[in-house]
């Protein structure tokens, strides 16, 4: 089951969302989401809205409109993907869950948008199949192709990596000067992914992000994440 809201970004125009209804959604007839490592509990965490999500949809507002390539990493609803999209940015939106496209295309419909680009994007043990190939939501949904100028990603530091394997997914995809951003609700595995991406060049600002409720909204806390490689 679906409900749609207008969520409100600061800077921009409202975006007409369409999500789940809530988080006890689950249809994985298939077992596609089940094949990549996408757990009953964690198969609705793709359709909902986040703070976060909305918190890097901000930032995004606030960016100049440029001829860089920008993708967007575990981008769920996209919201960040959709402000860049409407505002005229080059941008790619990538998710590893199987409805994730299907929901970012009816979103950008709801908008009266054109279509965004979508991709793959899958890091860690079930990336790969055993035969090394990697694993495709759909035959459409290809992978990430060339370089991005800017990469961004809310809370994705949600689980240990202790293999490094998002630091890396990111190193394959970022030019060689390149800005990372990632917004992360201090979700505790902020400290293990600044030794890996400075393992990999990249230098590393942060800005607290700390925002008591109002207006009936809840209070957010957490960290938007900067990296840069020159």
């Amino acid at each position: 089951m679906t409900q749609q809201h207008s969520v409100a970004i600061a800077g921009v125009d409202n975006l007409l969302i369409r999500s789940l209804l809530d988080n006890n959604q689950f249809y994985d007839p298939l077992d596609e989401a089940l094949n990549l490592g996408i757990s009953s509990a964690n198969w609705p965490l793709f359709g909902l809205l986040w703070p976060s999500g909305q918190h890097m949809a901000e930032r995004m507002a606030k960016r100049p409109v440029s001829v860089e390539r920008i993708l967007e990493i575990g981008c769920g609803l996209g919201l960040a993907s959709l402000v860049a999209h409407r505002r005229g940015a080059s941008v790619t939106a990538s998710d590893c869950h199987p409805l994730a496209h299907a929901f970012l295309d009816e979103n950008t419909r709801l908008n009266g948008l054109s279509p965004i680009a979508y991709c793959h994007g899958l890091w860690g043990k079930a990336a790969l199949r055993e035969d090394g190939l990697p694993v495709l939501t759909t035959a459409q949904d290809a992978l990430p192709s060339g370089v991005f100028d800017l990469i961004m990603g809310s809370d994705i530091l949600y689980e240990r990596d202790d293999e490094g394997t998002l630091a890396s997914f990111i190193h394959a995809h970022a030019a060689s000067r390149s800005e990372i951003w990632v917004v992360d609700p201090n979700r505790g595995n902020r400290a293990a992914f600044h030794k890996q991406m400075a393992s990999l060049g990249f230098a590393r600002h942060e800005q607290v992000l700390d925002q008591p409720p109002h207006e009936g909204l809840p209070g957010y806390k957490g960290r938007m994440l900067t990296y840069t490689r020159e």
